[in-house]
């Protein structure tokens, strides 16, 4: 029952006055927001938030449900949609935690005005990590710092406890629940041992939360007991059943066709990008201009297009990258060869490829993560840029020549073997059949045998102009000849 009442004085009033309120004085009930955090958070989830809190309306009357269930993703787009709900001036927001909030997922969460969690859910554990051999590892200092400062913000001003907030963040951090008579404060390792020995005195009770070495996860009825959430229910059901919102009108906010598409293009951008530096690698070896220019050209759009509309790519990597191609064109159609214009062409489409997937040119120091994230990006370029080279080679060598058989025609089927120049006796001509020479031989010439004209060599001596001439060796379509004064056959 206490928990009850707490929530209820925890709520604004003018949440609190709906369903019966409306009911007892003929009003409609007020509608209900739902917005689905479901999945990785990435760039296209952040714009979908977005694009959904633009589509509320900002009243008091307005409550806006974040259903969440995710393990969390890239802290760029976790602060873009962190800001996206603080900046909601008048709505009443209420994350609703479906099944779980992970890392970048509870960061989101706090950013509520209140939190409801599902029985057996959890919610905590964003200490930011990275990849290596050895698997996951946990981010130093440098990059808990900021993300600390971020947890205190959203506790201070959502009511949630600061300290705590915090212990999701840094495995460093021990956090202690100390008890002054009915007073209760939650406090590190470091803020207890700075209590001066009247204060410590006064302590009745202490006990330790986040043990050193942990992080903060709690499931529902910790979350709760800790302060962090106001209630756990069953389901949806079940919340808008406690706050007398069962006649609302509950309009679920889903991702429109358009955002699932560029979600897909997302998941497939590092492919993309692979196949369209193939392509254009393999255009610019391949004469001409056909299907593999359209193709690379077709695949860095898409790549492009979905950055734009997520946000992180602008014109000025759209006109980096169309530098590139016209570089590219350039290398094509007017120079000769492969040189400088070709490979500035590529070296730009590489730096817009790069600038596209970041919403920064130069990492703030300030925000440890954009190096990272850079560093990732470079990383995930290179190796398309690299993989296409293999592929481009691949194609050129093995598929171009055999798609060439698999094309109607019209080509030569017949081979040559019949054709004079690989016959072993050229017509008219034969081993030991005498001429003249028409011309100097040193060594090549002409010479009339019989009655046509052929080119000759001979075997490196010189042969005088009207010289009788023997045929010493026919190999090809080469007619070897000695004078008839030096040797005979």
């Amino acid at each position: 029952m206490k928990r009850f009442l707490l929530f209820w004085t925890l709520f604004p009033a003018a949440v609190l006055a709906t369903g019966g309120f409306y009911r007892a004085h003929g009003a409609p009930p007020p509608t209900v927001y739902l917005i689905p955090i479901s999945g990785d958070v990435e760039p296209s989830m952040a714009a979908f938030l977005k694009r959904a809190l633009i589509d509320i309306p900002d009243t008091k009357e307005t409550l806006i449900i974040v259903e969440m269930d995710t393990f969390g993703g890239r802290v760029d787009s976790a602060l873009e949609m962190v800001d996206a709900l603080v900046n909601v001036n008048q709505a009443e927001t209420v994350a609703f935690v479906d099944k779980k909030a992970i890392s970048a997922g509870a960061l989101i969460a706090l950013a509520c005005r209140r939190l409801v969690m599902k029985h057996s859910t959890t919610i905590g554990d964003c200490a930011p990590i990275t990849y290596s051999k050895e698997g996951p590892k946990m981010m130093g200092e440098k990059f808990q710092s900021p993300l600390r400062a971020k947890f205190r913000t959203l506790a201070r001003r959502n009511g949630y406890p600061v300290t705590l907030a915090e212990a999701m963040v840094t495995a460093e951090m021990e956090v202690y629940r100390i008890a002054f008579g009915n007073d209760v404060v939650y406090m590190d390792d470091q803020a207890y041992q700075d209590l001066d020995e009247t204060r410590k005195a006064a302590i009745t009770a202490k006990q330790t939360v986040v043990a050193k070495g942990e992080l903060l996860t709690m499931d529902d009825a910790e979350a709760l007991d800790l302060g962090f959430s106001s209630m756990s229910v069953d389901g949806l059901a079940a919340l808008l059943n406690e706050k007398d919102l069962t006649l609302a009108d509950v309009k679920r906010i889903e991702p429109s066709w358009s955002e699932d598409l560029v979600r897909m293009i997302g998941a497939i951008s590092p492919i993309l990008m692979l196949i369209g530096l193939g392509a254009l690698y393999t255009e610019i070896k391949a004469p001409g201009f056909g299907a593999p220019g359209i193709i690379g050209i077709a695949c860095l759009a898409l790549v492009f297009f979905h950055q734009y509309l997520v946000g992180l790519a602008d014109f000025t990597e759209l006109l980096i990258i169309v530098s590139g191609l016209v570089l590219l064109g350039f290398e094509l159609f007017v120079i000769p060869g492969f040189g400088i214009a070709g490979i500035a062409g590529i070296v730009a489409i590489t730096v817009g490829l790069v600038l596209s997937l970041q919403d920064f040119v130069i990492p703030d120091p300030k925000l440890p993560w954009e190096r990272a994230l850079l560093i990732n990006n470079l990383m995930k370029v290179v190796s398309a840029t690299v993989g296409s080279f293999l592929l481009a080679l691949f194609v050129l060598r093995f598929v171009f020549p055999k798609l060439s058989l698999k094309m109607q025609g019209p080509y030569l089927a017949a081979t040559l073997s019949d054709a004079h120049a690989v016959s072993p006796h050229p017509v008219g001509v034969t081993q030991g059949q005498t001429g003249t020479a028409l011309t100097p031989l040193h060594p090549a010439g002409k010479a009339k045998i019989g009655d046509d004209v052929y080119d000759v060599i001979t075997q490196g001596d010189f042969v005088a102009k009207g010289a009788a001439v023997r045929v010493f060796k026919i190999k090809g379509n080469r007619i070897v000849v000695l004078a008839l004064d030096e040797r005979t056959v």
